[in-house]
C-alpha cells in the first residue's frame, strides 16, 4: 500500500495558514489551503472549481458547492458554512476584480476559481505542485496536496462525527474507503476505551 499523505495538527495547521499569509499570492493560497482542509477537496477538484461555483452573479457565497468534476464522476455536495472559508472566498474574489481591472484582464463568473501566477487555469499536476511549494515553503515534510483531504476527514473523525456523514462529505461509495484516511490517533483510542464500560 502506498505511503498515506501527512496529516497537520491545530497547532501545525495554524503555523501553515500565518505562513501562507506571508506568500506573494496570500489571498488565493489561504483560500486554497481552506478548502483543501476545511472542505477535503482533492487537488483536481480545486482546479475544476468555477468562480460561479463558490459565489452568485450579486457576489454572495452560496451555502453549498456541488461538485461536478470528482474522482469517478460522483456528484456531491459540500457545505460553505465555515465562516474563515466564507471571508476567504470574499477577499479573494475582491482581489481578483481589482487585479483583472488594473490589468484590462476580463473578469467572470464562467473563470476558474483558482488562477496561476499567469491568470491561467491551474492543471491537477500544476496545482499539486503549487501545495508542494506551499509545503515546503512552510518547512512541512511528507506532507503533499492529499494532507488536507486526508486532515479533513480525520478530524471529524476525532470530533465525533459518524463515519457515514464523512463518507458522504468525501463522496466516498463506501465507508471502508473513509477508514483508510482515518489515522488511528493513539489518544483518541485511550479515550474510547476509558468510555467503553457503564
Amino acid at each position: 500500500m502506498p505511503k498515506q499523505a501527512e496529516i497537520l495538527n491545530a497547532d501545525e495547521f495554524k503555523r501553515l495558514l500565518k505562513i501562507v499569509s506571508t506568500s506573494k499570492h496570500a489571498k488565493r493560497d489561504t483560500l486554497l489551503i481552506l478548502m483543501s482542509y476545511g472542505l477535503g477537496l482533492r487537488a483536481v477538484e480545486l482546479a475544476a472549481l468555477k468562480l460561479h461555483q463558490v459565489v452568485s452573479d450579486d457576489g454572495k457565497v452560496r451555502e453549498a458547492l456541488q461538485l461536478k468534476r470528482t474522482k469517478g464522476d460522483k456528484k456531491r455536495t459540500l457545505y460553505l458554512s465555515e465562516p474563515r472559508i466564507k471571508k476567504a472566498i470574499i477577499e479573494y474574489i475582491e482581489e481578483r476584480k481589482i487585479i483583472s481591472e488594473k490589468k484590462r484582464i476580463v473578469f467572470s463568473h464562467q473563470q476558474a476559481l483558482f488562477l496561476s501566477q499567469k491568470y491561467g487555469q491551474f492543471t491537477n499536476k500544476t496545482l499539486a505542485r503549487r501545495f508542494d511549494i506551499i509545503y515546503r515553503d512552510a518547512g512541512f515534510v511528507g506532507v503533499t496536496s492529499h494532507s488536507g483531504r486526508r486532515t479533513f476527514a480525520t478530524n471529524l473523525i476525532e470530533q465525533g462525527v459518524d463515519i457515514k456523514a464523512v463518507s458522504t462529505l468525501m463522496g466516498h461509495s463506501n465507508i471502508q474507503m473513509t477508514a483508510q484516511y482515518v489515522q488511528n490517533n493513539p489518544v483518541r483510542l485511550s479515550n474510547i476505551c476509558a468510555k467503553a464500560l457503564y
